[in-house]
């Protein structure tokens, strides 16, 4: 049994028991603006070292179109994170990681591998790409991906609430490696091959597989949102590591059968088959945010803050878009104060769902009080 307390009893009137009170501690830690200035540095100098190696007509050119698989799996993330969206700044934060440190990341590696391999065979043997492809890029481009969302959890656990929001920051980290991964493949195609290379290179990275990285990462997002859930503390680190295992075999797999197989053909023999898998699993865990709304908010309506048909409105994605639906229809709309409703309620029930599960520090009980505040603000918003 729970020894966490119910919610405090709610004004039946929906008005506070308490003074309006300052909004969440939401903000961005100390440890992560380091973290953001340092990806933003790394950016720039990876964009450099494109620019240099290709030439910026060349970087343009990749550019446009690594935006079209970029755009295609940031659409796919957003509707993950629809019911409980996670904020900007974290978003950006793991788009400029997989975009900027993790590749920079895997090309500091590969030259050191490279110069290693140079000063160790002096007659010039050649590079064993296979072997580069297989074993070194999976290990070392998944630890560089995984440590950007363990980034996240570690300097802001407030965001951090579970295993969807793992996949939402591990494929948002994807997605920004892909996208400048993308442009240094579509600019070599360009250079060395003329713009038939390009096109096969454009059709086998940017329309069969987009959403490549993504699946690998998402292994390491999962786990460490499990263990999040789970309270774990110092033992993420257990978690981590457990997501990196699946993630970094998954990628061997991957550049292992390209390796040895047709493209195409392992586009619907592997590829077809792991997307579906991977879509089964998003839905199952989008069910079970929907769960979790649906019974901590049933527990706040059972103390007075919520009634009965609020509760079945909030827990469901038809009754989200019909309460959305009538606020656009009145005059003025009350769409926005709609919005913020559903945003509070679901925040609120995750902060609730923190708190029975044993997993919540004196943060989170502040932010009860505050959440409860403003959804009784939003609710006289909303009445106008």
């Amino acid at each position: 049994m729970s020894l966490t307390p119910p919610p405090a009893p709610g004004p039946q009137s929906n008005v506070p028991a308490w003074p309006p009170v300052s909004p969440p501690r939401r903000g961005v830690g100390a440890g992560l603006i380091v973290a953001f200035a340092v990806a933003l540095l790394v950016g720039l100098l990876v964009l450099g070292y494109l620019a240099v190696s290709l030439g910026l007509s060349v970087v343009a050119t990749g550019t446009l179109l690594a935006l079209v698989p970029l755009a295609i799996v940031l659409l796919a993330v957003r509707w993950v994170d629809r019911w409980e969206p996670e904020p900007r700044w974290a978003l950006w934060f793991a788009f400029l990681w997989g975009a900027a440190v993790s590749v920079a990341i895997a090309l500091i590696v590969d030259l050191g591998v490279q110069l290693f391999t140079a000063l160790s065979n002096p007659a010039g043997a050649p590079t064993d790409e296979v072997m580069q492809a297989v074993v070194q890029a999976p290990i070392v481009e998944e630890v560089a991906k995984g440590f950007g969302v363990l980034l996240i959890y570690l300097f802001s656990r407030s965001h951090f609430d579970g295993p969807v929001d793992g996949l939402v920051y591990a494929a948002t980290v994807a997605a920004g490696f892909a996208f400048t991964e993308n442009i240094l493949y579509f600019g070599v195609a360009l250079v060395e091959g003329g713009a038939g290379e390009l096109g096969m290179t454009f059709i086998v990275r940017g329309i069969f597989s987009p959403f490549a990285h993504v699946l690998f990462t998402a292994c390491t997002g999962v786990a460490i949102g499990i263990g999040a859930r789970r309270g774990a503390g110092a033992a993420i680190l257990g978690w981590f590591l457990a997501g990196l295992v699946p993630a970094i075999l998954l990628h061997a797999f991957w550049n292992g059968s390209l390796a040895f197989a047709d493209a195409f053909l392992l586009y619907f023999t592997v590829q077809v088959p792991i997307f579906i898998g991977a879509i089964v699993v998003t839905v199952l865990l989008r069910r079970e945010e929907q769960r979790v709304t649906r019974t901590r908010l049933a527990e706040y309506a059972a103390a007075g803050w919520f009634s009965p048909d609020e509760v079945a409105g909030l827990s469901t994605a038809s009754g989200r878009r019909a309460a959305l639906a009538w606020a656009r229809a009145q005059q003025p709309p009350r769409t926005e104060a709609v919005r913020r409703f559903i945003a509070d309620a679901t925040r609120l029930a995750f902060t609730r769902n923190a708190l029975v599960t044993g997993r919540a520090d004196v943060r989170r009980l502040d932010d009860e009080r505050v959440l409860l505040d403003a959804v009784a603000r939003d609710r006289r918003a909303i009445a106008g």
